[in-house]
């Protein structure tokens, strides 16, 4: 557990394992580092793992104005000169997917391979919509109503159904964590920044080895969209959990973690027929 100093503000980290190719995983809008604590033993194995919070996340500092993805990748560049590597295999879920992705377009010789999970090249005109949902009702103050619009179609309705009594604690929960304006504030702000992401014209400039993780039911960025970086990035490969919804994390643990350890450790030349 660590800080940094970064553009006035302090960003919160942690380094996992000591061995291996460095692995750095990108949060979520709504995420933690501390919502990958079932994944660290796994990812951390053979790789040295970090994990950090995005400025207005977890730990690390919150921001007073209104900001685009460039600070978040700017964060993502100088935490690797912090660590002093010259690159690491970039994981990014969602939010961190569009950050990752970015990055690896501004940096591309610091990224080893890409895997990008639940993520498009753009917010879609439909996920806008979505998301200014999201802020109009973190505007009411309502944690609960917050709640409901913006977590369960986070989750496949196989999922929701049969783990009625894990769904029922996060409700609580995150009902409470909702419940502070300045939690909606920050969510606010990291939603808004979002809003006019679209890369779509520049897939073909990735040429670090790539894979995309997408869920069959996925409501947010629905396969289609993630078939747009599979088309538009060469030789990357695209894995579609079936059944599952947005949080492919959560709803396959198992899989999600044996796809990215497996990836983010293949050889350079990858495996040749």
């Amino acid at each position: 557990m660590a800080t940094f100093d970064f553009e006035g503000k302090k960003v919160y980290y942690e380094r996992h394992g000591e061995k291996g190719r460095p692995l750095v995983v990108l949060n979520g809008l709504m995420m933690s580092t501390t919502s990958w604590k079932p994944f660290v033993e796994d990812f951390s194995r053979n790789n040295q793992l970090v994990l950090v919070d995005f400025l207005d996340q977890g730990r690390s500092s919150r921001m007073s104005e209104s900001y685009y993805h460039d600070v978040q990748i700017r964060l993502v560049d100088a935490l690797l000169d912090e660590l002093g590597w010259e690159k690491a295999v970039v994981m990014g879920l969602s939010y961190g997917g569009n950050v990752a992705i970015q990055y690896a377009l501004a940096h591309p010789e610091r990224v080893w391979r890409l895997i990008l999970a639940n993520s498009g090249c753009r917010t879609s005109p439909w996920l806008q919509k979505i998301g200014d949902g999201w802020n109009e009702v973190a505007a009411s103050g309502s944690g609960l109503a917050y709640y409901l619009t913006a977590i369960p179609t986070i989750y496949s309705t196989r999922f929701f159904e049969e783990n009625a009594a894990w769904m029922d604690s996060r409700e609580a929960m995150l009902t409470e964590y909702f419940s502070d304006p300045e939690v909606l504030a920050r969510l606010s702000r990291l939603t808004a920044s979002s809003r006019p992401f679209n890369v779509s014209d520049r897939l073909g400039e990735i040429t670090c080895p790539t894979l995309i993780l997408s869920g069959s039911e996925d409501n947010l960025v629905p396969v289609t969209e993630q078939q747009m970086l599979r088309d538009g990035i060469r030789g990357s490969s695209h894995v579609i959990l079936s059944g599952s919804g947005h949080a492919t994390m959560y709803e396959y643990p198992s899989a999600f973690a044996a796809l990215v350890v497996g990836f983010a450790n293949l050889g350079d030349d990858g495996i040749a027929i």
